[in-house]
């Protein structure tokens, strides 16, 4: 995977994050889902990179970046702790503002640091999502609750998810049924980690600041201030977040210049559709 792309450790300064990155032109920060790692970028990468300086980046707490101490207020896994760690990421490469598309938690994180650092998000992309506060209190429970069960699992209290996903973590990470979407080799990385406590814990800790410091800090923020960044948003029309409403009716309530369009696929876009969603970054971004 990303042949041909560097690799480096950046310390940020409250963790450190592994990163992937090549190419050449303007600088695109490409941000993962859960309970994924950088490699679900794998099959955009190198595409993307034709056009791009393209930085695929494990969260803090995914795949082989840090994972912090948590706290009982969870917010070390705040997207607003994330977004600190990708802000500075990009600095180390000399980014002042930078492109982003982000998927699932990575594009929670994309939307988090567009708000908090509005002057560093040139564009912002985000994939198969709607804002945390809308899927916690404008989705009708049971409609959500079936959908996103983990939404609910995940953030229970230490060690009760954790101590379930290891007795099988494939099965509960992956849903019984998603692991054979994924291309073999992203497949391996993400069992490996999945299989790493620390690494489980800091997933749980991620869904616990979801459920907390996330939806307040988009409490704080609704009707109060906007993405300034042009925005794209991409869904799954097999998935489950069309179904709760019109998406990009949604995100216009966050954003003043808002676009978007569904590929015929589940929630794993850059998976499943690579190439339709290698396209339509591309052309937004370079737009």
């Amino acid at each position: 995977m990303f042949e041909g792309f560097n690799h480096d450790r950046i310390n940020t300064g409250e963790t450190v994050i592994d990163v992937r990155h090549g190419g050449s032109g303007p600088p695109l920060l490409l941000l993962h889902g859960f309970p994924q790692t950088k490699a679900m970028w794998a099959q955009c990468a190198a595409d993307l990179a034709r056009d791009f300086t393209v930085y695929a980046a494990d969260l803090r707490g995914y795949g082989d970046s840090g994972k912090p101490p948590s706290t009982p207020d969870h917010e070390p896994y705040s997207k607003r702790a994330m977004a600190r760690d990708m802000l500075a990421l990009m600095r180390h490469f000399g980014h002042a503002q930078f492109n982003i598309a982000g998927h699932d938690r990575g594009g929670r994180l994309a939307y988090r640091l567009a708000l908090d650092f509005p002057q560093a998000v040139s564009k912002l992309a985000v994939l198969d999502i709607v804002p945390t506060l809308t899927c916690y209190t404008q989705v009708p429970g049971m409609t959500f609750g079936l959908d996103y069960w983990h939404w609910y699992f995940l953030p229970q209290p230490a060690p009760l998810p954790e101590h379930i996903i290891a007795l099988d973590p494939d099965l509960i990470l992956f849903r019984g049924r998603n692991r054979m979407l994924f291309a073999e080799a992203a497949r391996e990385d993400y069992s490996r980690v999945g299989r790493d406590p620390e690494t489980v814990h800091a997933m749980c800790e991620c869904y616990r600041a979801g459920a907390t410091c996330d939806l307040e800090a988009d409490r704080q923020d609704y009707g109060v201030r906007k993405i300034a960044a042009p925005m794209l948003v991409l869904w799954g029309g097999q998935g489950a977040v069309h179904c709760w409403g019109d998406v990009v009716q949604t995100w216009q309530e966050w954003a003043d210049d808002v676009r978007g369009f569904t590929l015929d696929c589940g929630h794993y876009l850059p998976e499943e559709k690579p190439a339709e969603t290698t396209a339509a970054l591309r052309q937004f971004f370079l737009s």
